[in-house]
């Protein structure tokens, strides 16, 4: 069933116009999280602390035969976003897709798949070649989310059900559920095992935390993280996005953090990290030192947008020099790629 919707934020209140009344009468607050369609078969809920909280979006498609979740929220939310899930659809949850590896957005893997379902059924005289029925929802990730969260990098260890049980290793990665759905690894952005989903069918991208409306992207410099890794997902999100002619809308983008947009949000937002990567870059040319590049506020233009208290312009800028590449050979600044 196919219907549209836009979102949009006036002060802290979420307003949501929608011609599927039944949907619309579910974007209250369902057990602490606010449910929305998006559109197609793909709807959001976003966490209890509102748009600007910790609780990344949670992404939920629903077909006729299956439920499919991008990330599955913090542990102790378990119940709650299970509450909001079941009123969008009651179908079981076939499969989890992890887009990395915080414990944010992989916490509630355990719980979410017990409710669920593998992949499959039980064919007379053929169960010995199909999933265990009690074995839950199938958890996708690419293979460096595994590692991390299985502790083969030497972190801590999750628990074992909370781990990837299907793995991709390739740029790459499809799965259907009443559409094509595909997963795309976004090398050395965010971490080194991001994931985005795209829905084809609804034109409905889930891009984890490479992409935020409400704050500076966090980049995980220890877990292989680079700025401008993240540009480079954010013109692949950019390359997938198609808008509506002359209008807003067509494709939608749901971020990490904040609200339901379009192609031109994720424009503005790889404007600004560009520009600040280039400035850094430009005073570390220069010779001036992390202390000298904090004191010149080179995000201070931003700030009032995208500083928040656990990702501040500073902490940007930390993470933007600690994972410049070097300077191409005859350029005294570099390569200044990025804005197309």
């Amino acid at each position: 069933m196919n219907f549209s919707m836009r979102l949009v934020i006036a002060g802290a209140c979420v307003l949501a116009s929608l011609p599927w009344r039944d949907l619309a009468a579910q974007s209250q607050a369902i057990a602490d999280f606010n449910a929305f369609p998006g559109q197609g078969n793909v709807s959001v809920l976003i966490g209890p602390e509102g748009l600007g909280g910790a609780t990344p979006n949670i992404t939920v498609q629903a077909g006729a035969d299956a439920v499919v979740v991008v990330d599955s929220g913090p542990g102790g939310a378990n119940e709650r976003a299970l509450a909001a899930i079941r009123r969008i659809s009651p179908r079981p949850i076939r499969f989890i897709i992890n887009t990395q590896a915080d414990i944010e957005h992989t916490g509630g893997n355990e719980g979410l798949a017990r409710s669920g379902r593998p992949y499959g059924g039980r064919a007379a005289g053929a169960g010995f070649l199909l999933a265990d029925q009690s074995a839950g929802a199938t958890i996708i990730a690419h293979e460096h989310v595994l590692m991390t969260l299985s502790g083969a990098r030497g972190g801590p260890a999750a628990a074992f059900r909370m781990l990837p049980t299907e793995t991709y290793f390739t740029s790459q990665h499809e799965l259907y559920n009443d559409e094509a759905i595909q997963l795309f690894h976004e090398a050395a952005a965010h971490s080194d095992g991001d994931t985005i989903a795209f829905f084809r069918r609804s034109d409905v991208i889930s891009t984890g935390d490479i992409f935020s409306t409400v704050g500076y992207p966090r980049v995980n410099v220890r877990a292989g993280g680079t700025v401008d890794g993240v540009i480079k997902a954010l013109n692949h999100v950019i390359d997938l996005a198609i808008p509506r002619d002359k209008q807003e809308g067509g494709t939608y983008i749901i971020p990490g953090h904040g609200r339901v947009c379009d192609e031109a949000d994720v424009v503005e937002y790889r404007d600004m990290l560009v520009i600040i990567r280039d400035r850094v870059r430009d005073l570390v040319m220069k010779g001036r030192s992390l202390d000298q590049i904090k004191g010149a506020k080179v995000t201070f233009d931003y700030d009032r947008r995208y500083a928040l208290p656990g990702g501040t312009g500073e902490q940007l800028v930390e993470s933007t020099m600690a994972t410049l590449p070097p300077p191409a050979p005859n350029s005294p600044a570099g390569d200044r790629g990025g804005l197309r």
